[in-house]
């Protein structure tokens, strides 16, 4: 069982930070695991498998858009956060539990989908693309890092994965989203035609995310 924290809008440097020492006390065993669930700031994060060429605006311009760039440690390549977004950080021990690193991505996937269903969106995966789509758009992004446990055996999972509520999609327009050309990305608003409402997103991610890894 996993514990839930709600920490509204933070910055993405100490909600990093803190998530490595969330690592650490799982691993330890000092605390249950932990989802964090939050909004960035407008911010781009590279990770391991970023391509320069897939940012395409040049330092200064992006610090006056007032968007932070962070090379981070998770897999994947380019992403965006920012307001409007629902961002998710799960911080499971995997050691004790059916899912490797396959499963568990194909995991937080199941769990969007069902999510996104109670709001009437249909969602589903796109073969060799991780993450969840609705026509060939990409509504959430998925990425995560696997820390090798030092004190059991198995893997304690950070990073994670970003819904697309009400983001403004123009802040995709800086990037190639993920490293992909050919298809574009959506939000959960502009499928539906209405803002919607950030709390129940959550109640129902959450839900989701405790009938998967429960």
């Amino acid at each position: 069982m996993f514990e839930v924290q709600r920490l509204g809008m933070v910055a993405y440097q100490p909600t990093w930070d803190e998530q490595k020492n969330i690592v650490r006390s799982v691993d330890e065993g000092k605390i249950a695991d932990q989802l964090l669930l939050l909004e960035h700031p407008h911010t781009v994060t590279m990770g391991r498998g970023s391509h320069l060429s897939n940012l395409l605006l040049s330092t200064q311009d992006y610090k006056a858009k007032g968007i932070n760039v962070v090379e981070i440690d998770r897999g994947g390549d380019v992403t965006y956060h920012g307001p409007g977004q629902l961002v998710g950080y799960p911080i499971f021990y995997l050691g004790d539990q059916k899912h490797d690193a396959h499963s568990y991505l194909r995991d937080i996937e199941e769990a969007l989908i069902l999510a996104l269903s109670s709001f009437g969106i249909s969602g589903e995966r796109m073969e060799k693309h991780t993450g969840v789509w609705v026509n060939e758009e990409k509504v959430a992004a998925i990425g995560v890092k696997f820390h090798k446990a030092r004190n059991k055996k198995g893997y304690i999972t950070s990073h994670g994965f970003a819904l697309n509520v009400n983001t403004d999609l123009r802040y995709f327009s800086t990037i190639v989203p993920c490293g992909i050309l050919e298809y574009g990305v959506t939000s959960m608003s502009r499928i539906l035609g209405k803002k919607v409402d950030m709390d129940m997103v959550m109640n129902e991610v959450e839900m989701a995310m405790r009938e998967i890894f429960t």
